[in-house]
């Protein structure tokens, strides 16, 4: 990483504040240079930091004295099961022209979480150890002691759009698989292409692969050199270089990996893709095969989807057609289509075929528009989440978030 990108980052890091999360609370904290008072009144832990309430939060011991160096993040590793220990040691001992490309690394759990059609890296960590990649820890303690105290830290740019509660509850998951993480920092800067953060405990209960990432600081070397050393034992693991990822805001040319944690873990299993431009990415043909289906389904005529998905979206458009609203549903711009979200690099849940646009004329993004009330119930009952429901509104798409048996 260059020493110009990494000042920068040092001095984004520098500016992190954590900001106030307290139950029907401002977001800014009472005493701006105090972070430790900056999460809530819920009680407060033997070190000040403030408690949330006394839903379930898996606990581990609070970060101690923060000694060791603090290291750049410059590679990720990810792969769909646990890294091999055999593995870890493989990599970590890669050379460099004679010298280690290996200076620091760190394995932890990663997966990924949709939160209104949006797509998050959710990390489950030790916070003692992972933090010595945070280059503000040492001026922002609080906010490992949270994570270990069984909170979530989430990014600060869109955390008011996230869709948590009036007690600053993120729900995590879909369908039955939810769980409801208080959320007890946010951060301005990310650590690798990482979104949030939980302890480990919360890993196991969220269903996250154990040990599947790898954070790796390469310090003078180079890190594209490192990622080709490491492709050439292991070309079957997905590698991104965090310094591209951080100006470009992609690494082409990269298959990345996708684990998604709840009903989206069962309907799509770990997707792999690369990004082929146009905002466009080219899924592996096996999981094309094993997961997207073209049939005729009630009003809409063929359509392209995942076939979890299929059964239930199906049975919704006949009970609308049952029902007599079959004019209410007249147009659609279909289901699967490998993307990402315009904008930006982050994936649609319509590259997994797991969402369909419907009457997308009169139901734009940002309006309230003009879905029947009683079809957009009919495709609730069936399982599906409605975009018109969330805070930037997208009243004509209709999501999988939970899977459903038609009768």
């Amino acid at each position: 990483m260059g020493a110009a990108h990494r000042s920068a980052r040092v001095a984004a890091l520098a500016a992190v504040a954590l900001i106030s999360v307290a139950c029907g609370g401002s977001e800014e904290p009472e005493h701006p240079d105090d972070p430790t008072n900056a999460a809530g009144s819920h009680g407060t832990t033997s070190s000040g930091v403030p408690e949330p309430s006394d839903r379930i939060r898996p606990t581990v011991e609070p970060p101690g004295p923060l000694g060791s160096p603090l290291y750049g993040d410059d590679l990720l590793v990810v792969s769909d099961e646990t890294l091999p220990e055999d593995l870890v040691e493989q990599i970590q001992a890669v050379k460099i022209d004679g010298d280690k490309g290996v200076l620091a690394s760190e394995q932890f759990s990663l997966g990924q979480v949709s939160l209104e059609s949006k797509w998050y890296n959710i990390a489950a960590v030790d916070p003692e150890t992972f933090r010595r990649f945070d280059l503000g820890a040492k001026t922002f303690p609080a906010q490992w002691e949270r994570i270990a105290a069984g909170e979530i830290s989430v990014p600060a740019v869109g955390a008011g759009r996230l869709p948590m509660d009036e007690e600053k509850y993120l729900p995590i998951g879909t369908g039955e698989q939810v769980q409801e993480i208080h959320v007890g920092a946010l951060w301005e800067q990310q650590i690798g292409n990482v979104d949030m953060i939980v302890n480990e405990p919360w890993g196991e209960e969220l269903g996250l692969p154990q040990g599947n990432a790898l954070l790796i600081h390469t310090g003078s070397k180079a890190p594209q050199l490192v990622r080709e050393a490491i492709q050439k034992f292991a070309p079957e693991l997905s590698i991104t270089d965090l310094d591209i990822v951080a100006e470009t805001g992609i690494d082409p040319g990269t298959f990345q990996s996708v684990v998604p944690v709840g009903t989206y873990a069962d309907a799509v299993g770990t997707f792999r893709y690369t990004p082929i431009g146009g905002g466009r990415v080219q899924p592996e043909a096996q999981w094309v095969r094993e997961h997207i289906v073209t049939e005729t389904v009630p009003l809409l005529g063929q359509l392209t989807c995942n076939k979890y998905m299929m059964p239930q979206l199906k049975a919704a458009l006949a009970e609308v057609q049952r029902r007599g609203l079959g004019e209410e549903v007249y147009q659609t711009a279909g289901c699967y289509y490998p993307r990402f979200i315009a904008g930006t690099t982050t994936l649609s849940n319509h590259s997994f075929g797991l969402a369909i646009d419907i009457n997308s004329l009169e139901n734009q993004r940002g309006t309230v528009g003009q879905m029947h009330p009683e079809v957009v119930a009919i495709f609730k009952y069936w399982g599906f989440a409605w975009g018109g429901d969330w805070s930037y509104t997208d009243p004509m798409h209709f999501e999988l978030r939970e899977i459903v048996e038609p009768g």
